[in-house]
């Protein structure tokens, strides 16, 4: 898959082209994205996605915390995955948000060489959003190309969209998260060095450092494993301030792997969240919270083997 950073001054070649922007690439998004395929495919041409950088809402609502689903890394990957051909990642300007809605088909799009665009009902484009779905397609007649206007996906009679992914890790609902996303989420960071008192209590973690922007689900802990150094390691996460330690704290991420010992500190790692077990709680000393961990390992690992019981449900996890 080709990735391009900026938009050619005339057409290069032909494409149909998805639009959105595809945080996550849930199942909605992969439905758009399969749609698009058929019809490059019907053709001859290249599937290709438009997205900007740095996010639209980075740029016109600094200081809103987005809550990502995917890094980039990860989006490039899933979208290579599905068959995109090329992915422009554009600069996004104030220039460019000030754009008007013909100015996007005008100046943009149809420098791409688009014939088609796929695009869910409710796309916005051009300055403030102004431009609609059913806009795109009064003004692909104007400039010669058609457009698709895919319908909400829905799952177990939801409709299937970021927003709703956000709120299932945010209310620690990471089994409901899995079925939006057709994936396990991935929570995506660095390993940095912690207070180490995991060590003392025989469950000795390795603190990740999220990436900025990526959103970290609610509170507790979950069972997760990851993939280090080339083998699928099974773990608990806990998600909290420490309570029973600091009355004050910072957020903290720390991931206790089973059955595996080796220096992560610097480490990138995937944390995949499968399943939240219970909530963050303050315990009455170092004693009852030792017990308590050891009931959260046995629940985690009965989790974990559940689920990789099955080679399937473990593939379409990955």
């Amino acid at each position: 898959m080709q990735i391009i950073r900026e938009l050619p001054s005339t057409p290069e070649t032909q494409c149909v082209l998805a639009l959105g922007n595809f945080d996550g690439v849930h199942l909605g998004h992969q439905r758009l994205l399969k749609s698009g395929l058929e019809q490059a495919a019907q053709k001859g041409v290249d599937l290709a996605v438009l997205l900007f950088e740095p996010h639209p809402l980075k740029l016109l609502f600094p200081e809103r915390v987005i809550g990502f689903l995917t890094t980039q890394k990860e989006q490039m990957r899933l979208f290579s995955e599905i068959g995109v051909d090329r992915v422009y990642l554009v600069p996004f300007t104030k220039e460019m948000a000030d754009t008007s809605p013909e100015g996007f088909v005008r100046d943009i799009l149809v420098k791409l060489g688009v014939v088609h665009i796929v695009v869910g009902f409710n796309y916005s484009f051009g300055a403030l959003g102004k431009g609609t779905a059913e806009d795109l397609q009064r003004y692909g007649q104007d400039y010669g190309f058609g457009v698709s206007v895919l319908q909400p996906q829905t799952f177990e009679g939801k409709v299937i969209s970021s927003t709703a992914v956000r709120k299932a890790l945010l209310n620690g609902d990471a089994v409901q998260a899995k079925k939006l996303l057709g994936r396990t989420y991935k929570l995506v960071g660095t390993v940095v060095e912690g207070e180490k008192r995991g060590h003392d209590l025989g469950y000795p973690t390795a603190n990740l450092r999220i990436y900025e922007d990526l959103i970290i689900p609610k509170r507790g802990v979950y069972a997760v494993w990851a993939e280090i150094e080339g083998r699928l390691v099974h773990g608990m996460m806990n998600i909290g301030m420490k309570p029973t330690f600091h009355e004050e704290y910072a957020l903290t991420v720390e991931i206790h792997f089973f059955d595996f010992s080796g220096d992560l500190y610097g480490m990138e790692l995937a944390i995949c969240c499968e399943e939240k077990i219970r909530d963050e709680r303050k315990f009455n000393g170092l004693g009852e919270l030792k017990g308590q961990l050891d009931r959260d390992a046995l629940k985690v690992k009965q989790v974990l083997e559940g689920i990789f019981r099955n080679p399937i449900q473990a593939v379409n996890g990955h």
